[in-house]
């Protein structure tokens, strides 16, 4: 078991290789965020920007002027606290840029909520012009990164992260596809979309359950096709992420715009602030374990 981080890290020195136009930004958190990787690899392309976000997000938008791949780190919760700035300086200026952030939901645990990514999602979202991806696993993130060092982009990209290692679903040559759910089961009780490093405990909740699971590692632009196909009766979204923005607003807004008839039920953090604490404990109270994801479905579908 590996984090999606680790993916992140990992892939981005494989890429490193055969592109030279590939830098790396981080704030003062590269060990964390896994970026330290590409600084043991190539020194020259790496700069440590110091606790400095806002000049970071700067940098890196100049940098991609120039032709450069930019990959800029650090914690979900401390980029996007930069909204004002990613805004203006990455999407208004339509910088194809990589916002990399990491330690997104509960998993940072006993930290605390300062440094818990749950609006992250909602916020890039919202921004024209940026994509946004959230892998479940290991091999998932080290697809997308490829995708991303190879492809010649044209607009901003936000690339979310988890601490914690995930099981693998995934073999290791998988091929990502920009905009795709992946179907992972197929039911007839309805349909859970998932994102992010919650997948294994969505597959583990419902390995009892006659439902379709589909994994969601594009959340903007959304597969708008696979939820019109598979939204009938029951729809479940989970994420380590507020309800509010995220996958579950996402999806709400294609039942409701394609008038499909479908129960949305969103499964994640409730508008509110959680408290620190060990991640399985977090993930128990707040309704994200696998056994609490497997009580809200059956209660739903007994009904």
């Amino acid at each position: 078991m590996k984090a999606t981080r680790d993916g992140f890290g990992e892939q981005l020195v494989l890429s490193g290789e055969d592109n030279d136009k590939i830098v790396a930004l981080s704030a003062d958190l590269g060990k964390a965020t896994k970026i330290d990787k590409f600084r043991s690899a190539y020194p020259e392309r790496f700069f440590e920007m110091g606790i400095a976000e806002n000049n970071m997000i700067g940098v890196a938008s100049g940098l991609s002027e120039h032709g450069y791949k930019v990959f800029l780190a650090s914690f979900a919760s401390f980029l996007t606290g930069k909204y004002d700035t990613i805004r203006c300086s990455i999407s208004y200026s339509n910088a194809p840029c990589i916002i990399v952030g990491t330690h997104g939901g509960l998993a940072i645990g006993r930290d605390g909520v300062t440094q818990m990514g749950l609006e992250d999602v909602s916020l890039m979202r919202s921004l024209p012009g940026m994509t946004v991806l959230n892998p479940s696993s290991y091999n998932q993130a080290r697809s997308i990164v490829k995708y991303l060092c190879d492809k010649d982009l044209k607009n901003p990209h936000y690339l979310r992260l988890g601490r914690q290692p995930v099981s693998e679903p995934y073999e290791e040559n998988v091929v990502f596809e920009l905009g795709k759910g992946v179907v992972h089961k197929v039911g007839s009780m309805g349909v859970v979309f998932s994102t992010g490093c919650v997948l294994q405990d969505v597959l583990e909740a419902t390995k009892d359950i006659d439902i379709t699971v589909i994994d969601m590692p594009t959340i903007k632009p959304l597969d708008v096709e696979i939820i019109k196909k598979y939204s009938i009766g029951n729809v479940f979204t989970v994420e380590d992420h507020s309800i509010i923005g995220g996958l579950g607003s996402a999806v709400a807004e294609v039942i409701a715009e394609k008038g499909l008839e479908a129960k949305l039920n969103r499964i994640g953090v409730d508008d509110q602030f959680p408290e620190s604490g060990l991640p399985s404990d977090l993930y128990s109270k707040y309704g994200l374990s696998a056994e609490k994801i497997n009580e809200r479905i059956v209660n739903v579908l007994d009904k």
